[in-house]
């Protein structure tokens, strides 16, 4: 099964975020609540973790990047092997 790995809801005070460093690379397997990435706003770091356990497959978004709540940045198949 393919997950899509979102940015969560931002606070309605804050607008976008910044990809701080993916913690994995395309083909790791990762586990359920792994952390993945950090994502930094104007007020918090955010962890976010893997939805599922799986392989990620596919990363969207680098290091940097801009991101907004929901914005999809990166697919897990959760039937493949690392």
């Amino acid at each position: 099964m393919i997950i899509e790995v979102q940015v969560p809801q931002l606070s309605e005070s804050v607008a976008e975020g910044t990809l701080a460093s993916w913690k994995k690379k395309i083909g790791d397997a990762v586990a359920r609540d792994e952390i993945l990435i950090d994502i930094e706003t104007d007020k918090v770091v955010l962890e976010l973790p893997a939805p599922a356990d799986g392989v990620l497959v596919e990363v969207l978004k680098a290091d940097g990047a801009t991101v907004t709540s929901n914005d999809l940045i990166a697919v897990i198949d959760t039937e493949a092997k690392g």
